[in-house]
């Protein structure tokens, strides 16, 4: 393909591909890495300086009256507080997992990628040390067709395809 006076091939392709994938990564990580550490400051609150109050008596014609509330409401933020940190690390897990799945989905396809790199490289090493004369019969054979149907199509006798398919087999276990 060529775009603005520059050829793209297949290996630009992957190679940006590769690029994507990596800066994606990097994304995720200092995305997991905001979460830990906003994670880490919610369970650690920090408890606010205590300001100093003088005692004030209560004028003598009221009552005082005890107040039971204070306990109970200590008793409800500290289980709300329970509550919203176990909610917060089971977000964080299936999130984790999502990108741990996400992960190993990149992975199989970097691994196909390689796969067909791999495939191509043969190709093209093949292509190389043979003549061009050959060249096609020598991509034919990488691709696994038979001595005959490579001496037709290529207009070659067949000891000779049958040589071509011999080197393409032995570069393909060298290589």
């Amino acid at each position: 393909m060529e775009l603005a006076g520059v050829t793209l091939g297949l290996r630009e392709a992957v190679i940006g591909l590769i690029t994507l994938v990596a800066c994606y990564i990097i994304f995720v990580l200092l995305r997991m890495y905001r979460l830990h550490s906003r994670a880490s400051q919610i369970a650690a609150p920090r408890e606010p300086t205590p300001v100093p109050v003088e005692p004030v008596a209560p004028p003598p014609e009221e009552p005082v009256a005890v107040e039971s509330e204070p306990a109970a409401s200590d008793d409800w933020e500290r289980a709300s507080r329970g509550m919203a940190d176990e909610m917060l690390r089971h977000s964080l897990e299936q999130e984790f997992g999502q990108l741990r799945d996400e992960v190993d989905a990149m992975r199989g396809e970097l691994a196909a990628l390689r796969t067909d790199m791999q495939q191509e490289l043969a190709h093209l090493r093949a292509a190389q040390t043979v003549s061009p004369i050959y060249g096609d019969a020598m991509q034919m054979a990488a691709a696994g067709y038979e001595p005959a149907m490579i001496a037709e199509r290529c207009g070659i006798a067949r000891a000779e395809a049958e040589l071509v398919v011999a080197l393409a087999k032995s570069q393909e276990r060298g290589g």
